[in-house]
């Protein structure tokens, strides 16, 4: 089967690259929900906030973990970003605040979340790596998230080490990046290499088989070829391109 798209839809999707770089190009948040029903102001897109509450439950986390900040409209991290130059200086809210219309928490794909404590920072939460933070950082990568500014790739994304920061990719891309040790930059840039006649193939489980791979966008529409019936996702990279998921059962043709 043949699907059309829009250039534009290279700016909407779970794998939009957002940095200082990327600024977000389109609102494609409008199916936002809570994350947690005990804090109904913090929100997340559907699919990212279902993901969230599998992982929590998976660990039986109660309520010793609690979102700290989710979706933020732009005049949300507006007066995020003066605030923090207001109490605490230009160096500090560049390490650790992203400019307004650059933030990934525009997009309602990134969680910021904290130990429960009687006191909990807003910008930096506790979220350590050891405990029940830990046992939530090593399941996430199966349900689609990964900590977003990891230590020692701070070169690369541009913010300081954040270990409460966490971005929905969906999966595997999540997997692909855990297992590779990547950023969302590296792995975007790692997709490009990956053409529709050479797919990184990636092998969840038996019987199972996950393709993924980059279609330039070189022209307003795009039109691309996938298999009848077929399980696909298409997200945009916010760069260039969309990047294209197929799940398969690998006994059967293509």
């Amino acid at each position: 089967m043949k699907i059309t798209f829009d250039k534009e839809k290279i700016y909407c999707g779970n794998l939009l690259l957002v940095n200082e770089q990327y600024p977000l190009r389109s609102m494609c948040n409008g199916n936002l929900m809570t994350v947690d029903p005990h804090f109904p102001d913090i929100l997340l897109q559907r699919e990212a906030a279902g993901a969230l509450q599998l992982i929590l439950s998976d660990i039986m986390a109660g309520n010793a973990i609690v979102p700290v900040s989710g979706y933020r409209s732009i005049e949300e991290q507006i007066a995020i970003y003066q605030n923090s130059l207001r109490d605490h200086g230009e160096e500090f809210t560049n390490q650790f605040v992203a400019l307004p219309g650059h933030s990934e928490h525009q997009t309602g794909l990134a969680i910021d979340l904290g130990l429960n404590q009687k006191k909990i920072d807003f910008i930096r939460p506790n979220f350590p790596y050891e405990g029940i933070c830990g046992d939530f950082r090593k399941l996430a990568p199966d349900f689609g998230f990964v900590e977003r500014y990891p230590r020692e790739k701070e070169a690369i994304t541009g913010i300081a080490h954040e270990p409460w920061h966490f971005r929905y990719v969906g999966y595997p891309h999540s997997r692909i990046m855990e297992e590779r040790h990547l950023t969302l930059e590296e792995y975007v840039n790692l997709i490009k290499s990956y053409r529709d006649t050479n797919r990184l193939l990636y092998l969840p489980k038996k019987n199972i088989a996950m393709e993924v791979y980059y279609i330039p966008a070189l022209t307003e529409k795009m039109t691309i070829s996938l298999p009848e019936k077929s399980d696909y996702q298409i997200s945009g990279n916010n760069v260039d391109g969309l990047i294209v998921t197929i799940r398969r059962n690998i006994n059967e043709p293509i």
